[in-house]
């Protein structure tokens, strides 16, 4: 499946490790879309209480395991949505992303900041959309 990942040029305010502005995708076999992951573990438990780095890595971990049981891979996702608490902590949303992406299968991104998530405690959510 023909893939294009990219930024307009000349366009510099992108964060390069992180996301690209446009994802063109010809003719997918198949679209994903997961759900938003929050910062629990298998047992529906808490991870990183109070910490955006832990929480986001816990996020992440929770996407990758959505997307190898519908047969796909961090690098087939085109789109991510991030909802967070505190957009103060920009700097660790991106720290964690940047340990899970693979140069060059960079999604394209939005981040919004919400007054809450689904329970206390929560700062951060990641929805995402793969293509194969």
């Amino acid at each position: 499946m023909p893939v294009t990942r990219g930024n307009p040029p000349g366009f510099n305010n992108v964060r390069a490790s992180v996301y690209n502005h446009f994802v063109r995708i010809d003719l997918p076999k198949s679209l994903i879309f997961v759900s938003g992951q929050l910062s629990r573990d298998s047992e529906g438990n808490q991870v990183g209480v109070g910490s955006m780095l832990e929480q986001t890595r816990q996020c992440l971990r929770n996407l990758e395991l959505n997307l190898r049981a519908a047969g796909a891979t961090m690098d087939d996702v085109v789109a991510t949505t991030v909802y967070t608490t505190d957009m103060r902590e920009l700097k660790q949303i991106v720290a964690a992303r940047e340990e899970f992406s693979s140069s060059g299968c960079l999604p394209t991104s939005t981040m919004v900041e919400v007054s809450h998530l689904a329970d206390p405690g929560l700062l951060v959510e990641i929805q995402a959309i793969a293509a194969l």
